[in-house]
């Protein structure tokens, strides 16, 4: 399987109106064509989300995870949304104690359910919900190391069917959403991840792991909210040493965002 870093929009936009009404077209179309991507069905998906930060990882551990709408303001039917996929207790186990092999602490924790980052691409990636989901937390301290390196104790699963994805926004910064002023400071971003994504694996991981030294780096992630771009640095441990590229970019609300895959 390859690994992915993925764009989940905003909230649940991709299930209900907004101005203008396709804003959130591109994006949701990259996403449900997705699985035609893959050498085969995934025997699982391991997520990380930017939504679930612990002080160390954390693996959701229930066999039938629930929804947790973890945002805020939007219309009441989004919060009927459901994605019923399996969890896989076995998995989450088997993470955990890869984490800890790699000297990164872990624990599964048998309640918590998907948040948004998690069920609401997953109900465009893989609609039927039918194949089992871990969701792994980041780490609050935001490390970018730690998190490299999580994601390479992970890389074996890729071999056995399982499908790691990282979901985040490669642009995250909320004061920057529609203004025109960040057009030009996320282009520029983006195109150093973009390049550093298709660098030979050592480099990347040298410079993703000192990712703030990147053009803009601080406009686009602000510091105490970059967990939305962590994401990447698991996706890109858990590539190992395949390489990586940009499948999709787009500019809305005025910033340019992407996606990468890696293998």
């Amino acid at each position: 399987m390859p690994a992915f870093y993925i764009p989940h929009g905003a909230g649940p936009c991709f299930f209900m109106d907004w101005n203008p009404p396709n804003t959130w077209d591109r994006m949701a179309a990259f996403l449900r064509g997705l699985h035609e991507t893959l050498p085969a069905r995934p025997t699982a998906i391991v997520l990380i989300s930017g939504h679930w930060l612990e002080t160390s990882f954390a693996l959701t551990g229930h066999e039938r995870p629930q929804s947790i709408f973890d945002y805020h303001g939007f219309p009441s039917h989004t919060y009927e949304l459901r994605y019923p996929a399996p969890g896989q207790p076995e998995l989450a186990a088997q993470v955990a104690r890869l984490l800890g092999e790699a000297g990164l602490a872990a624990r599964v924790d048998g309640e918590r359910g998907f948040d948004h980052g998690t069920f609401i691409p997953l109900k465009l990636m893989f609609p039927d919900a039918d194949i089992p989901v871990v969701q792994l937390s980041l780490r609050r301290d935001m490390d970018s190391l730690a998190h490299l390196e999580a994601g390479r104790a992970l890389a074996a699963l890729r071999d056995e069917g399982v499908l790691i994805i990282g979901s985040g926004m490669s642009f995250h910064n909320m004061r920057g959403y529609g203004d025109p002023r960040y057009t030009q400071i996320s282009e520029e971003f983006d195109d150093w991840l973009s390049a550093v994504v298709a660098s030979p694996p050592q480099r990347r991981k040298a410079l993703l792991q000192d990712w703030t030294q990147a053009p803009h780096a601080r406009h686009c992630h602000p510091a105490g909210a970059e967990e939305h771009l962590i994401p990447l640095l698991v996706a890109a441990g858990a590539a190992a040493d395949s390489p990586g590229r940009q499948v999709y970019s787009e500019r809305i609300m005025e910033t340019t965002i992407s996606a990468f895959r890696f293998g």
